[in-house]
């Protein structure tokens, strides 16, 4: 995967934000939410364009697990049969929706830990905010490589 110049500088601030007193964090966070917004974006849009290029039999696959995780019992199950849900799609369609889903819970982990150090004035929450910002890119990273895997 080629490397981001958004996700890249995103990663040096954050790394540099984790030395800064509770004054500075007042008066960076805005520059930081917006670094971090960029990041996401560019992961984002390289994503999707990515996903763009997958075969028809992975996208449908993929947008079948959807389907299935939105209308899927408590127990997990889906009514679909269960050669078709051990089918090479959709074995390859799981791992890549579960790279995503985990790149997502990351970010939405950090993102919650930005917003509570905001509201108690931490630092030490920012600062590990920044630490779960990093690993949410890296996770997005990952998840994009995969994604290259089958459609590159």
């Amino acid at each position: 995967m080629k490397t981001l110049p958004e996700v890249e500088t995103a990663k040096q601030l954050m790394n540099e934000a984790m030395r800064w007193s509770v004054m500075t964090w007042l008066r960076e966070k805005k520059r930081v939410r917006k670094t971090a917004d960029q990041a996401n974006a560019a992961l984002d849009r390289l994503s999707e364009e990515l996903r763009r290029r997958w075969p028809d039999n992975i996208r449908a696959a993929y947008h079948a697990l959807d389907a299935n995780q939105a209308t899927s019992s408590p127990q997990g199950h889906t009514g679909q049969k269960t050669s078709a849900k051990n089918s090479r799609e959709f074995v390859v369609a799981r791992q890549l929706k579960d790279a995503d889903d985990k790149a997502y819970r990351a970010r939405m982990a950090a993102e919650k830990t930005f917003d509570d150090a905001e509201k108690r004035l931490s630092t030490s929450l920012a600062r590990e905010g920044c630490q779960k910002a990093i690993l949410s890119w890296e996770l997005h990273e990952r998840a994009i490589a995969e994604t290259e895997k089958v459609c590159c």
